[in-house]
Formats: C-alpha cells, structure tokens, sequence
C-alpha cells in the first residue's frame, strides 16, 4: 500500500511539474521569443537567427516617431493616473461613511471593467461626437483612460483604506486634531505607499491602453497606436525591439508598485502598542 501511494505521489509530482513547464511556457514563451528576435541581424522579423546586433535598438531610440509616441504615453500615463488617483482615494475615503444608493455607486465605479474595450471606445467617441470635442491627446484622449484607469485605481486603494484603523483617526481628534489635520498626519502618512502603489498600477494601465485610445485618439500617437500602425502597414525588422522596450517599461513601473504594495501590506500590519 505504502508503494503505491509513493508511486501516485510521484506521478503526481512529475503531472504538477508538466503542467507547470506547459504554463510558463504560454505565459513567458511569447515574451522570450520576441526578446531572441530583437537581436536578429535578419531583416525579416522571425527565424533563422542570422546574427546577433543591437542595430534594431539604435534604429528605434533615433526614431522621430518612436519618441514622440513614447513621450505621449508617458505624458498620457502620468496626468491620467494622477487624476484617477486622487479621484479614487476621494472616493475610498467617502465610502468610509452611509449615504444614499451608496452601493448603486459602488457599482457605477466599477461599470467601465466590465464594459469591453470596443465598446466603450464606441461610447465614449459617440459622447464626444455629440459634445463637439475634438480628438486630442489632452483631452479625449486622457478623459477615456482615466475613465478606464479609475475603477481598477479604487479596487487597489479601497482596501487598504478600508483597513485602515480608525482608532487612530479618533485619537487624534479626541487630542483636538481638525479631520484635514487628521487626514495630513494620520491617515495620508500610512497609506501613502499605498497611494504610490495605485499611481504606478494606474500608469502602467494607462500607458498600455490600445483599444479606447483607438477609437478618441486625433492626429498624436500613443506607443500601442503607433506600434498597431507599424504592425499593420509594414512588418518593420526593429518591431520587437520596440516592443521590448514597451515591455521594460510596463515592467519596471509595474514592480515599483509591487514593492511599494508590499510596504503597504507591512504598514497596515503595524499597530501602535497600548
């Protein structure tokens, strides 16, 4: 019996393991892939490997294109996900209290993560069709990403404000503390990484962003627009260096906020001895 079991365990192990190597290999296979063929001297983006050469990177970095593209991403991302930030910590903080349809709310918020992509892209150019808007990127353009950020900008910061001990809030007041002073020295200095960490995730969302920017975009390119055009005009040899680049970026951003997630995890585990 006890051989058996050793045996099924075995087995067991070596079907987790298959299935594991299978997994990351779909998720991480594409990404290696196109990280290999950004240092092919070939002029045809696929295989065999012709040569190893950073050409298509410096071909990339001293296009025109590329950088104003990228600068407005940058600049999208960065205006966008200050306004989704401060707009879902205000939210976070009202949901703190009752007021009414509070849940009716609760899921208008949320409304734009469930709606697909092509149709909000739809319904947001048919909302500025009918407002006379015209399509830019510092105006269309960044209202349908903040509008798309937002939601996910409160389901990050909603529960750690929520967890928030609020104990401290009354210290403070019951020491004669005003609620804005309350909120300066109490409340912002604890969740500030918190804040941080919603920021990075909302400008990585932003700067990723292709099918609303699609649809509300004007004569300026964003990265993912521009690449999309790339792709569909021409197969261009230095596409997967750009698009590692784009990657990087995501990434780095990305694991900025992890960290300063998990200083906000190691924050709201803190409680001040009695």
């Amino acid at each position: 019996m006890s051989h058996s079991r050793h045996a099924i365990s075995q087995a067991s192990t070596v079907v987790l393991s298959i299935y594991a190597g299978l997994l990351y290999l779909f998720l991480y296979g594409p990404i290696v892939m196109i990280g290999f063929l950004s240092f092919n001297q070939s002029t045809i983006i696929g295989f065999p490997f012709r040569g190893f050469t950073f050409s298509w990177y410096e071909k990339v970095l001293q296009t025109p294109q590329f950088l104003n593209s990228l600068l407005n991403s940058i600049g999208v991302g960065l205006v966008a996900a200050s306004i989704a930030t401060i707009l879902a910590l205000g939210l976070t903080l009202a949901f703190r209290r009752d007021f009414p349809l509070k849940g009716i709310v609760f899921n208008l918020v949320l409304t734009p993560i469930v709606m697909p992509g092509i149709v909000g892209g739809i319904v947001l150019l048919m909302f500025f069709g009918y407002l006379n808007v015209p399509l830019s990127l510092w105006t269309t353009v960044t209202v349908a990403h903040v509008n798309w950020v937002l939601p996910f900008a409160f389901l990050t910061l909603y529960p750690r404000v929520h967890g928030f001990d609020r104990a401290l809030e009354e210290a403070a007041m019951d020491l004669g503390a005003r609620r804005v002073e309350v909120f300066r020295y109490v409340i912002f200095p604890i969740i500030r990484p918190a804040i941080i960490a919603t920021f990075l995730f909302s400008f990585s969302l932003s700067f990723d962003e292709f099918i609303r920017t699609l649809f509300v975009t004007g004569h300026e390119r964003t990265i993912p627009v521009m690449f999309w055009t790339m792709v569909v005009d021409e197969l261009a040899p230095e596409l997967p260096a750009m698009a590692v680049l784009i990657i990087l970026i995501s990434a780095v951003s990305s694991l900025v906020g992890a960290v300063a997630t998990t200083r906000t995890g190691r924050a709201a585990a803190y409680r001040p001895s009695s």
